[in-house]
């Protein structure tokens, strides 16, 4: 069996990485062969199992701590960085992203200021409220948008935009556009609304997740 899970003891914790390539049936074959391995590396430790090395879905994180906590008694914690940049891109959507020229903008975009490029852009920081990014190709913000974001802007509708949030009111691919509503209850009261980290189009609509 190939080893898709590496465990590591420290100080503060007891870490298992994940493999980036591994399927969640792989990660989950490795990590049920490993539990006794597990078990005992933990037996007199008090501190958290961090589990981190790729990301995962909701349902994923359930299944793997139920898996372990069922032999445990542990408190298991996940610790994953935001997949950014075009290559966590393409992998999250399993898309064709075509290579294209990017500009780094290093600090946030701040309000009134535009950046334009004809390839793809990532910023470094921020783009607050008021500002305005347009991108011929993909945008990524390694920080929160809250401002405009066109990707795609010459009608290019694989163009995708990522953020370590979107916070904005409206986004914009190639000719399509997508209004962000405030989310609210029976009475009218805005709640808060689920973190969105990505925009792509499919079958002509603009899907934010």
């Amino acid at each position: 069996m190939e080893n898709f899970i590496k465990i590591n003891l420290t100080k503060e914790n007891l870490i298992i990485k994940l493999s980036e390539e591994a399927s969640q049936e792989e990660i989950i074959e490795c990590l049920k062969s490993k539990l006794v391995q597990l078990k005992e590396l933990y037996k007199d430790a008090k501190t958290p199992i961090l589990i981190t090395g790729k990301a995962l879905k909701e349902d994923e994180k359930n299944e793997i701590k139920k898996i372990i906590q069922e032999k445990i008694d542990v408190n298991v914690l996940f610790d994953f960085p935001q997949e950014l940049g075009l290559h966590g891109i393409k992998k999250s959507f399993s898309q064709e992203i075509e290579s294209s020229q990017t500009k780094f903008h290093k600090g946030s975009v701040r309000s009134g200021q535009r950046i334009e490029f004809e390839g793809s852009i990532v910023v470094l920081g921020d783009v607050n409220g008021g500002a305005e990014v347009i991108a011929g190709d993909n945008i990524v913000v390694l920080g929160v948008l809250r401002g405009l974001a066109h990707a795609g802007a010459k009608g290019n509708k694989k163009a995708v935009i990522a953020a370590a949030s979107i916070d904005c009111k409206q986004i914009r691919i190639s000719d399509i556009i997508k209004e962000i509503e405030d989310e609210k209850d029976e009475e009218g009261n805005i709640i808060a609304k689920s973190r969105k980290t990505y925009a792509y189009i499919e079958e002509d609509k603009l899907i934010l997740e």
